[in-house]
């Protein structure tokens, strides 16, 4: 018997974004129904930011052991328990769990129905035996890891981000094809934790970074031992379980024993029936205007299945827009020049705002850009991480663009992240007093380079500091 429920917003997909639409909009007195088939709390929680995070953690514990010479402390091998890292990957999902459960958003007053959802007209959606009309609703089924058609692929056992945290057993040799952040996060983690790795890519590692601070992970990842192959697409695979072979598109044979496919996502629309509800798509995701509205103006799209950055903090920040839009009726428009990205490989790689050839392109001679190198941090140097560097881009007395390479690269981000979404000068973050000593002075003292141009090298600065002196 088909069961007609009727909702205020019917979200489908209980990933980051989903999730908070239904809690923001349940706690605002909204009626929701929340349609999920999958696992509560989607990619991030289950195959992606948690699980990968914890598998980091473990990694470093390793690689702590093995680096202590500088410090007095003798390296030594560690005895790694590949099964018990495991284990602390799936306790880290287990603890944040309850915060995404059915329980809890039931609790919300959120009806939760455990079924994949489908459209069946304009306003309607089907899952299971259930009918849902809605005034709005939010698609967000968030992607899946592309696995791209290479002759062989389908005949062997590989893995992705969403099976490879369930292998219990370390593998001898790790062949990585991808070596885009989860391709190298991976890669680095697996490493540290005892495998022999080789990452394969058809471009270059990294890519979407700043390059001299890609080239600095590289390098890091290389000197650890991991084989870093780019240029070098994967023309065939061979092999059977625990013996795998990649050919390259040159005729070199990789051989490993396990496959990671790292090579990218792609939106999740196969179910959802987009047609039927007026919605237009594409492969790269559901087309969305700047506040979040499909073709179906009742429908909006938000994460990666709205085909922009796929970051569970921008599902997030999707969220927010949609619940300022659908449930308060005041005007929201998305944008993406605040948002930061973060790689998380020892050295981390933190990103957010334009990329200097983006940057050219709209500011031209008013272009500056300013840097400054961890080597010259006193934390950084008492710590033994000098590895690293912050480098801003600066139009008009406001940073337009950074990008930092080195530790805790993700957390120094943040700063630039607010003065940019807040159009916020230079002025104000040399006008900031960072406790000292701190790797959070890297972002005072670039500021600061910005400034001494201007202080030291200007020859009006000078005859006015002579003239004063004279009184």
């Amino acid at each position: 018997m088909t069961t007609e429920l009727y909702a205020d917003i019917c979200v489908i997909g209980a990933g980051s974004g989903g999730l908070s639409v239904a809690a923001g909009a349940a706690q605002m007195g909204a009626k929701v129904v929340l349609i999920e088939g999958g696992k509560m709390g989607g990619d991030c929680l289950n195959y992606g930011c948690v699980p990968s995070k914890a598998l980091i953690a473990a990694a470093k514990h390793a690689h702590a052991m093995t680096t202590g010479a500088p410090y007095g402390v003798a390296p030594v091998v560690p005895k790694v328990n590949f099964a018990a890292a495991k284990e602390h990957v799936f306790s880290a999902i287990a603890t944040i769990e309850p915060h995404d459960s059915v329980d809890r958003f039931e609790g919300l007053g959120v009806k939760v129905i455990q079924e994949y959802g489908r459209f069946v007209g304009p306003g309607q959606v089907a899952a299971g035996d259930n009918r849902i009309k809605a005034r709005r609703f939010v698609v967000a089924t968030g992607s899946s890891p592309f696995v791209p058609p290479i002759p062989g692929i389908n005949q062997i056992e590989y893995y992705t981000n969403e099976t490879i945290f369930e292998l219990r057993q370390r593998p001898q040799r790790l062949l990585v094809i991808g070596a885009g952040p989860i391709g190298m996060e991976l890669a680095q983690a697996h490493h540290r934790l005892g495998c022999e790795v080789v990452v394969i890519e058809g471009l270059t590692a990294l890519n979407r970074s700043y390059k001299p601070h890609a080239k600095i992970v590289i390098d890091q990842l290389e000197s650890e031992g991991i084989e870093i192959h780019e240029r070098t697409s994967a023309a065939r695979i061979e092999g059977q379980s625990g013996a795998v072979q990649v050919i390259s598109d040159s005729g070199h044979v990789f051989e490993g024993s396990h496959l990671l496919m790292a090579v990218g996502r792609q939106p999740n629309l196969d179910r959802l029936n987009l047609e039927r509800a007026g919605i237009k798509a594409d492969r790269a995701g559901i087309s969305v205007n700047t506040s979040l509205r499909t073709s179906n103006s009742k429908v909006y799209a938000i994460g990666d299945v709205a085909g922009g950055a796929q970051f569970t903090h921008v599902a997030g920040y999707h969220a927010g827009i949609v619940i300022r839009s659908a449930l308060l009726g005041l005007p929201a428009k998305a944008r993406t020049d605040h948002i930061p990205s973060t790689t998380y490989t020892d050295p981390e790689i933190a990103e957010v705002g334009l990329t200097e050839e983006e940057a050219k392109k709209i500011h031209g001679r008013k272009l500056e850009s300013v840097s400054f190198d961890y080597k010259d941090n006193d934390r950084a140097i008492a710590e033994g991480n000098r590895i690293g560097q912050i480098r801003v881009l600066v139009a008009g007395g406001k940073p337009v663009g950074a990008s930092i390479v080195g530790v805790q690269a993700g957390e120094l981000i943040q700063l630039w992240a607010l003065a940019i979404a807040n159009g916020l000068k230079m002025t104000a973050i040399a006008n900031m007093v960072a406790p000292y000593p701190t790797l959070g002075e890297v972002n005072k003292r670039a500021a600061g380079a910005y400034f001494s141009k201007r202080l030291f090298e200007n020859p009006t600065v000078k005859r006015v500091v002579r003239l004063v002196q004279r009184f």
